[in-house]
């Protein structure tokens, strides 16, 4: 008598950690929406937190080294597959192969898994033959990568504005996005001595050092979760990068005045201007997306601190503003991105050499909005996270032409490089993000 097989219950990709890297990449690749984006529609919750920080290796590190691994699937499987889901599983069974520690028998196996499981049986083979393969030649596959691309994992066009742009400079800037990021954190300077926090993470036995241009910066030898940061949930501290740790002393809001923060969300530098700036400050918080606004408000709440919160386009202040100037503007206008691609690698496959120029033109309109609201003898701190001139000295220098009462005022600071108006970062200098700075005075 034949007895029934048992029937086998194979886990749905998404409730795998290799499961929610890949599709978490299809919505990147195949379908172009931000990491961002595709990580706030799923619902992930369902993962260990372990396998929850081996998902995100996955994703970053597969999209940081995308255009390298590239390479090596033309290598392997000179006729790459069509199907873009196998093509994605073969590049997380590279990156595996490449770059982590997974057993080569792990990475082959749970990726001819992932077909299956995704109703894709037939690439079975095909994901067996290629990555064994590439198991087997990862030596000499290695030194086949004699381009630039591969090489140094950006976009041709990408690469070649990074040369125009930093001659000198280029290739350490490229090669620093393809770093993992440093987790940095902002003491707040109203409750605790940066000195004494250090303390308090050594008595916790975490390792840090202090920021090397912001003195209320620390930076851990190793990231961590928020929740198991002291005295995170307490307000004492909050993760913000160096170089946008450098912007609320170049604003310098004096006491009692009117500060406007264009751009606000999620309220990073919101908060470190009310944490500097002296009694008596008011601050107005500005941003166009409101689900942005609420991840600020809790943000100020668990600093204990308070800001006018407001809903409204920086490009359109008729909109929102009562018509009382303000003696300090941050304008910390949307950009390309470029200067924080190692915490967003899917922007080098995202951005189109077009989207440089359309961002431009949206920076000189806040610009040109922004400046009648400032008032006489006040300061507008313009800042982006991008790395190409086109969208930071252009910009400036254009907009100090065209309104003879704003005058540039110099940044004398030992960290980034002179650049025009304004002083550049790139992600190359002490291991900050790239960012630009300019602080224009109304006359």
């Amino acid at each position: 008598m034949n007895r029934p097989r048992p029937r086998v219950l194979s886990r749905r990709p998404r409730d795998s950690a290799r499961g929610v890297a890949h599709s978490l990449l299809t919505g990147v690749l195949r379908d172009g929406r931000s990491l961002g984006t595709t990580q706030r529609s799923r619902a992930d919750s369902q993962l260990p937190p372990r396998e929850r920080a081996f998902a995100q290796e996955l994703v970053f590190g597969t999209l940081r080294y995308l255009p390298r691994l590239e390479a090596w699937l033309a290598h392997v499987a000179p006729r790459p597959p069509r199907d873009s889901a196998i093509r994605t599983i073969a590049l997380l069974g590279l990156y595996q192969l490449g770059f982590t520690r997974v057993p080569p028998h792990a990475a082959v196996s749970t990726s001819v898994e992932l077909a299956q499981t995704i109703g894709k049986p037939w690439a079975a083979g095909f994901l067996n033959a290629i990555l064994r393969r590439f198991a087997t030649e990862h030596g000499s596959i290695a030194r086949i990568e004699r381009d630039a691309k591969a090489r140094l994992a950006h976009p041709d066009w990408l690469l070649a504005a990074f040369e125009r742009a930093w001659p000198e400079a280029w290739e350490p800037l490229a090669r620093a996005n393809l770093e993992r990021p440093p987790m940095t954190l902002r003491v707040n300077a109203r409750r605790i001595a940066r000195a004494h926090y250090m303390r308090t993470l050594s008595d916790h036995g975490i390792a840090v050092h202090p920021t090397v241009h912001s003195n209320q910066g620390v930076t851990l030898e190793s990231p961590r979760a928020v929740e198991s940061i002291p005295g995170f949930a307490e307000g004492l501290v909050s993760v913000q990068d160096e170089a946008a740790q450098l912007a609320a002393a170049l604003l310098d809001a004096p006491r009692a005045s009117r500060v406007l923060d264009a751009c606000a969300a999620p309220g990073g530098k919101t908060g470190h201007i009310l944490e500097r700036g002296a009694d008596g400050i008011e601050v107005v918080a500005l941003d166009n997306d409101a689900r942005r606004l609420d991840d600020l408000r809790h943000a100020l709440t668990r600093l204990g601190l308070t800001a006018q919160v407001r809903l409204g386009d920086a490009g359109n202040p008729d909109a929102w503003w009562d018509r009382r100037p303000f003696d300090r503007i941050l304008l910390d206008a949307p950009c390309s991105g470029t200067g924080i691609i190692r915490r967003r690698p899917d922007i080098k496959f995202l951005r189109r050499p077009e989207d440089v120029d359309k961002m431009a033109t949206r920076q000189k309109a806040m610009l040109h909005a922004l400046w009648p609201l400032l008032a006489r003898g006040g300061r507008l701190l313009y800042a982006t996270c991008s790395v190409l001139p086109a969208e930071n000295e252009s910009v400036i220098g254009s907009f100090v032409t065209e309104h003879p009462d704003s005058a540039p005022v110099e940044i004398d600071a030992a960290w980034g490089r002179p650049a025009g108006h304004g002083r550049q970062i790139l992600p190359s200098d002490d291991a900050m993000d790239g960012f630009f700075y300019a602080a224009l005075a109304k006359r």
